[in-house]
């Protein structure tokens, strides 16, 4: 799973199977926000909105049990 994590600069720093790559950030389709799930197709890295949102859900609902707690 690609993650992007956050921007520096001219980079971006996405997690590739739980290691921290920079990478230019005119590689990245505009407009993605930190904690997207990517998918890389003809050299570039684009939003796949299906797993993004599951993911968010999850986070989601991790963060809510353990208010409850």
């Amino acid at each position: 799973m690609i993650i992007l994590d956050r921007y520096e600069g001219d980079y971006a720093v996405i997690e590739v199977d739980n290691q921290i790559i920079n990478i230019d950030r005119d590689l990245l389709e505009e407009g993605l926000k930190e904690g997207d799930v990517l998918v890389f197709k003809q050299g570039r890295y684009y939003k796949d909105e299906e797993t993004t949102k599951a993911r968010k859900k999850y986070m989601a609902d991790r963060f809510s049990k353990l208010w409850k707690e």
